[in-house]
């Protein structure tokens, strides 16, 4: 009877696993078969230690804080060795009073480290309750996975942070830019926020990217 019974139990963990299995795939990149993925236009035989080296960070962490805030990464499009290995990180320059306004990555969880000064951080999550935490030199915070989040330098000094991703192409999805920077129907967006087509024509305004030459 026992035994019967430990071999139903071990059948129902076997089932669990192999349904849990295609959603593990999904939560994150795909797995590899390889120790790393060559690029199209190399020569494996010619793959050296410059290849797993990017440079591209030096002058965001060395150089002083720019005028307005910045982000410098480190993601598979800048740093093609990250290619299958589910990770990248970005470089962020906070002055005094900026802003890394509301957003979210749709493909990896974050987790910022402040290096330098000061930050205000939060984000919301799906069920809508906000968390929010003042953070020092030396702190750490994880933005869970699409989850809308923001990092706000609100003192007198400029702060520095440096992010990591879990996976080479986090993905970024601006908030203000995607409602209002994009061709959304006016109306449709004055109707969603609950005010008048002229607010949301001044919002779109100042938030629409300038077209490239």
């Amino acid at each position: 009877m026992a035994a019967a019974l430990n071999g139903v139990v071990f059948s129902m963990v076997l089932a669990l696993l192999a349904l849990s299995a295609p959603l593990a795939v999904v939560a994150g990149d795909p797995d590899i078969l390889t120790d790393y993925i060559v690029p199209l236009f190399a020569i494996p035989g010619n793959i050296t230690g410059a290849f797993f080296t990017y440079t591209g960070l030096r002058a965001a962490v060395t150089s002083p804080a720019p005028a307005n805030f910045t982000v410098t990464k480190a993601s598979m499009a800048e740093f093609p060795a990250l290619n299958g290995q589910s990770v990248s990180m970005a470089a962020l320059s906070y002055p005094p009073g900026s802003v890394n306004p509301t957003h979210t990555h749709p493909r990896a969880s974050e987790l910022l480290l402040v290096v330098d000064g000061a930050l205000s951080v939060g984000f919301v999550d799906t069920a809508g309750k906000l968390f929010t935490q003042d953070l020092a030199t030396g702190d750490i915070f994880v933005f869970p996975k699409g989850t809308v989040h923001w990092q706000y330098n609100m003192g007198n000094q400029p702060a520095k942070a440096i992010s990591a991703f879990g996976s080479a192409a986090a993905g970024l999805v601006s908030v203000p830019v995607t409602v209002f920077g994009t061709a959304i129907d006016d109306v449709v967006l004055a109707k969603s926020f609950k005010t008048d087509v002229d607010t949301v024509r001044k919002l779109k305004a100042a938030l629409t990217p300038t077209k490239k030459p």
